[in-house]
């Protein structure tokens, strides 16, 4: 089985058996789903007639979310059990997503300079090279389209297991290339997935080489202080598992930056 298929199969097995990742958008959630999406003021006020791409975002949350607000949604996941949970989702709310079966790093059926935000859950792992993804994006986004993107810290995909002294170590080199081998430690693996770990300078420096300016970088905070060793909360006060980033798509020389009045928008933070 190569490494797409299994991780389209892993993938599969957790929408399937009700994962927390594939736990569907709230009547609740929806009162507000601008806020419910993002916390940190990183979107606009309004995304209504904005071309949303949710780039390996299945799951039936993010894209309900989004339509939800008024914005034309495309969801892009490798796992169709995934989709599905969106478009059911979109069907019994009465909303349009267009779903798409595909890579993250495969976007051949976009245009160029399409989406206007491009909102990547946690998934670049599950690529070798993240330097295509970020490529692919930037082809498909507006001069100064939103890219915002969350990812696996390399020190959190690098501890193996908890020692007796409930130490977390490191036991794969910084600069290991391939796929991640089995360990110990699984708190932030998912189960039958096959992993990759980015350095910092493919994290952030492809991404800035692929035409884009980060504007933002936050690490979610994971922990809980009364957790107790063996909990992933527990790890998650001592290695931050995950980098937040907000960045911008550089206009593209020689070209027009112009777009009609109705698409543009400008940030208030």
């Amino acid at each position: 089985m190569t490494n797409v298929n299994q991780n389209r199969a892993a993938w599969n097995r957790l929408a399937e058996t009700g994962s927390q990742f594939a736990n569907v958008a709230t009547d609740e959630e929806l009162k507000n789903p601008l806020q419910t999406l993002e916390t940190r003021g990183w979107l606009p006020p309004s995304v209504t007639g904005l071309n949303v791409l949710c780039l390996a975002g299945g799951g039936g949350w993010q894209s309900i979310l989004y339509a939800a607000a008024g914005a034309n949604v495309s969801v892009v996941d490798l796992s169709p059990s995934m989709l599905a949970l969106d478009q059911r989702e979109a069907e019994r709310r009465n909303l349009k997503v267009n779903c798409v079966e595909t890579s993250m790093d495969d976007l051949s059926d976009f245009d160029d300079a399409y989406f206007d935000i491009v909102h990547q859950p946690v998934s670049t792992c599950y690529v070798s090279d993240i330097g295509r993804v970020y490529r692919e994006i930037a082809r498909v986004s507006k001069d100064n389209a939103l890219y915002i993107s969350q990812h696996k810290q390399p020190t959190s995909l690098q501890i193996v297991r908890r020692d007796h002294h409930d130490n977390y170590v490191l036991g794969i080199q910084y600069y290991h290339e391939g796929s991640l081998p089995a360990t110990t430690d699984v708190s932030y693996r998912e189960p039958g997935a096959v992993e990759y770990m980015h350095r910092w300078d493919q994290l952030v420096g492809e991404l800035c080489r692929s035409g884009f300016v980060l504007e933002d970088l936050r690490e979610p905070y994971r922990g809980d202080p009364h957790a107790q060793p063996g909990h992933f909360r527990h790890r998650g006060r001592y290695i931050a598992p995950y980098v937040r980033l907000k960045a911008r798509r550089q206009p593209r020389s020689g070209e027009t930056t112009e777009q009609p009045a109705s698409r543009i928008w400008t940030p208030d933070f």
